[in-house]
């Protein structure tokens, strides 16, 4: 957005009313740095702000919104996530809905939906295409666009929860290596595509709730898409710890390979806004994780020089062409490269990865709380959510609220994904001290 167009938009917002505001304009508060009547709320607007599927189901059941036995839907195989449905959304007061592409992270549709009864025995309906049958050690294996003439590309190991990526890693001829290899998953938008994302804020638009979008492609470097779990045989290089390896090695190539994905990548963003205008109020740019636990996977000099020209040329492409704001998922910690991150041009901020080193709320409210908004950070969900008392948790909820919350820039999620395992009653804490200090005015932060 340009500078003029987001003086006005500020403007607007100032005048507004900030009681009584409706989910859409609750986040815009957020996003423009200004309180409206509580905190927006966001439970699976996106694929990295969900929940697994055995948490949807036991948090279902505990607050009356199906008999037992109902299946829940997996929208996204990859992480197993479970649909988070309008009534659940209303339940809770989630202000946040997600607009993605027809198709999930394995290449086919979630359609024609059956049901399937996960290993721990959860109800599932999960799409048509979606394996059901294990093989002769109890495995069950994912297949490209389902397409099971080609080699398996993910394995849900036997008792497990998730899927997890096989590397299907060609030998590397360094004398051929061409980037085109690893450009086949980065292609032109179909018009079918481009009809589902138009159809779809369409329905969704009068929910009153923000629209947070994920057009795809955008991803430069995303370790989840680098092993091509879509592709029937993926080529360049595909191994993890290679792709890693070559930020260093093989720069050059790791460069070409970015700047035609961000040629791609724009191209098919001018087109899906022709279809739907702003309509959207966020889209998710990256997942690239860029920290460990400890630390950043990468130098601050590696950000510079390979991911942040692209992250600063799709950023600047939106904010001068449309009215959406931009979002950034990376893990862990990430103090270091924080600066150039924001520097780039994102709106927004997660997972907010507080339990990380060098990621005290605290520190990343007071230097950086009035350049981008912090969507997550809410409850850890490593430790505290999983395995912490309910008291433990409604304490971090009321401090997540009053550090990040004061001046909008603030959109509470959890750090990430809820995870299955959660005890029921936890998730309940969660929800129940959302609820009870989401509300404008907070309190001190230092209270």
């Amino acid at each position: 957005m340009s500078g003029a167009r987001t003086s006005n938009a500020n403007a607007a917002l100032s005048a507004g009313a900030r009681r009584g505001t409706s989910s859409r304009e609750r986040v815009e508060f957020a996003l423009a740095h200004q309180e409206a009547d509580r905190v927006p709320l966001d439970l699976g607007g996106g694929l990295v702000t969900g929940m697994h599927v055995r948490s949807v189901y036991l948090l279902r059941q505990a607050i009356g919104l199906d008999p037992p036995g109902t299946p829940v839907k997996v929208i996204e195989p990859y992480q197993m996530l479970g649909e988070i449905g309008p009534d659940l959304m209303d339940a809770l007061g989630v202000d946040v809905v997600g607009v993605g592409r027809p198709t999930n992270m394995y290449g086919f549709r979630n359609d024609n939906w059956k049901r399937w009864s996960a290993f721990n025995g959860t109800p599932l309906l999960v799409p048509g295409d979606f394996p059901t049958d294990p093989e002769r050690n109890g495995d069950i294996l994912m297949y490209p666009c389902a397409d099971r003439s080609a080699p398996a590309c993910a394995r849900m190991p036997k008792t497990g929860l998730y899927f997890d990526s096989i590397i299907r890693q060609d030998p590397i001829d360094e004398e051929h290596l061409d980037a085109a290899a690893n450009l086949e998953e980065f292609a032109p938008i179909s018009d079918e595509a481009v009809e589902h994302i138009r159809a779809e804020v369409a329905r969704l638009l009068p929910s009153g709730r923000a629209i947070l979008a994920d057009f795809g492609g955008m991803g430069f470097g995303d370790v989840a898409l680098v092993p091509g779990p879509t592709l029937r045989h993926p080529r360049g290089i595909r191994d993890l710890e290679e792709w890693y390896m070559s930020l260093v090695s093989r720069p050059q190539y790791v460069y070409e390979v970015f700047d035609r994905q961000a040629e791609i990548a724009l191209a098919n963003l001018a087109r899906i806004h022709a279809a739907i205008g702003d309509g959207v109020t966020a889209v998710f740019v990256t997942g690239a994780d860029f920290g460990t636990q400890e630390g950043p996977l990468i130098s601050p000099k590696t950000y510079r020089t390979l991911f942040k020209p692209f992250h600063v040329r799709v950023n600047d492409w939106i904010h001068a062409n449309t009215g959406w704001k931009t979002f950034i998922h990376s893990c862990g910690s990430i103090w270091r490269l924080l600066d150039d991150i924001v520097d780039a041009g994102f709106d927004a901020l997660n997972p907010v990865q507080t339990s990380a080193a060098n990621m005290d709320p605290r520190q990343l409210k007071q230097a950086y709380g009035d350049r981008v908004t912090f969507w997550g950070g809410g409850i850890d969900t490593q430790q505290v959510l999983p395995f912490g008392t309910r008291e433990e948790i409604r304490a971090m909820v009321r401090d997540r609220m009053r550090v990040f919350g004061p001046g909008g820039g603030f959109v509470f999620n959890p750090i990430h994904n809820i995870q299955a395992g959660v005890p029921v009653e936890n998730l309940l804490a969660l929800y129940g001290a959302v609820e009870e200090f989401r509300g404008y005015p907070i309190g001190d932060p230092a209270a």
